[in-house]
């Protein structure tokens, strides 16, 4: 077995790995070498990271004000290992010696070694100055994308589209959903009941070691994704399927609420996560491999739920990598794909079925603008407008048309929760 790479070597090649290659976030957590790691150091790498996605923005401009000329892509190993320092030393506050000389010897016996001496350098110059040029920085700007922040500007305001850019710098809590007794559970777990029903821990610790893991008592959901199954109402006995079901914790819902539950996932892979999580919590589902787009079941359902797949803007504090991988030609794609997706889920439905479409999104083309688009074609559906008492009574989450529209300011002096759209119709 090669030998185990400090905590810094691995975020380092964790980080090119994402930013050069453009892998996820989520994906490079579940590298080997990371599981080798005992259980702080695992906890630093995955807060480092983080840590430098979400102020990367601020980071850069801060290593730019520093440096004559830029360092060119065959220095991006070089440009990612500062990155790394400048989080270090500016935003996890560790000390300075530390974070400098740690840095330094990620290039030390590399071909990257003759920068050793710039980095000492930059970060020495930001031990003494950084602090009072990250106090005049617009962090909100700086670390937003100029298109997601064009984009939300529009469709939100600036002032909070400056409130949702600061939340997004948070580390997002621990949502639970369970499938019964949810105050027992808030006790047992030292969680939070919130007003929408979910259980909500602080981030942190390994979830499998939690009370009721193995059990099956309950699932990790974020609040604001546990909200759209909900708006079906009564689902036992009801023939219900899930569209774009996995990982699957809406389908788990469903079958928890005694829901007939076909759940459909092109990816058969993480079809295994959701029969999995069906067995561990004693649930039930029937589970189909198929393009939802194309899948011909040969019934009808009382009611279709489909959690379309997007550009995820909605979840940037869980996946502060989002930002960094989507574009706006990926919205254009995204919206074309949830078009048919939304055309086929409405084919399935009997007539007086409700319809619930759902993106963790917060951009209008993949969300409201579908809904319009559809009903415009002329189908035969009407909006079933959504109350504040199906919400927790957050009347803020309902739009002016009767959809749901969350954002990660709501709930705010709780954690926030992940951007979400919803919408119910119901066939005629």
């Amino acid at each position: 077995m090669p030998p185990l790479p400090t905590p810094r070597a691995l975020a380092l090649d964790l980080l090119a790995t994402l930013l050069d290659r453009g892998r996820l976030l989520d994906e490079l957590l579940d590298d080997r070498r990371l599981a080798r790691l005992d259980e702080r150091d695992r906890a630093f790498v995955r807060l480092l990271l983080a840590t430098t996605l979400r102020r990367l923005g601020q980071i850069d401009a801060l290593i730019e004000a520093c440096l004559d000329r830029p360092l060119g892509p065959r220095a991006a190993r070089v440009s990612h290992a500062l990155r790394l320092g400048v989080c270090q030393l500016l935003f996890l506050d560790l000390a300075p010696h530390a974070a400098i000389s740690t840095t330094v010897d990620l290039v030390k016996h590399t071909p990257h070694a003759g920068f050793a001496g710039l980095i000492n350098a930059v970060l020495r110059r930001l031990a003494r100055d950084g602090a009072a040029m990250v106090a005049v920085q617009d962090a909100a700007m700086l670390n937003t994308p100029d298109w997601l922040w064009r984009s939300w500007c529009a469709a939100y305001g600036e002032d909070t589209t400056r409130a949702i850019a600061a939340a997004h710098l948070s580390e997002a809590p621990l949502d639970l959903s369970v499938a019964a007794d949810p105050a027992d559970w808030a006790e047992r777990l030292e969680a939070e009941i919130l007003p929408t029903g979910s259980l909500r821990r602080p981030a942190g610790g390994a979830v499998s070691r939690l009370p009721g893991f193995d059990s099956g008592a309950w699932w990790v959901q974020d609040a604001a994704a546990a909200l759209p199954a909900r708006l079906l109402g009564t689902v036992r006995g009801r023939r219900v399927a899930d569209l774009c079901a996995a990982p699957g914790g809406k389908a788990l819902q469903l079958a928890a609420a005694g829901a007939e539950v076909t759940a459909v996932d092109r990816s058969a892979a993480r079809l295994e996560r959701l029969a999995a999580n069906l067995a561990r919590l004693g649930l039930t589902a029937r589970v189909v491999a198929a393009d939802a787009a194309a899948w011909t079941p040969g019934e009808s359902f009382d009611a279709v739920l489909l959690d379309a797949p997007c550009s995820a803007t909605g979840t940037l504090r869980r996946h502060p990598d989002v930002a960094r991988h989507k574009s706006p030609g990926d919205v254009t794609a995204l919206a074309a794909t949830q078009a048919r997706l939304l055309d086929a889920a409405a084919g399935l439905l009997a007539p007086g079925g409700l319809l619930v479409y759902c993106v963790c999104s917060m951009q209008p083309e993949e969300g409201p603008e579908q809904i319009e688009r559809l009903l415009a074609a002329g189908a035969p559906f009407e909006r079933v407008p959504i109350h504040p008492d199906e919400v927790g009574g957050l009347a803020e989450l309902i739009t002016p048309a009767g959809d749901l529209r969350t954002l990660p300011i709501h709930l705010g002096a709780q954690g926030g929760m992940d951007a979400f759209f919803a919408a119910r119709l119901r066939r005629g």
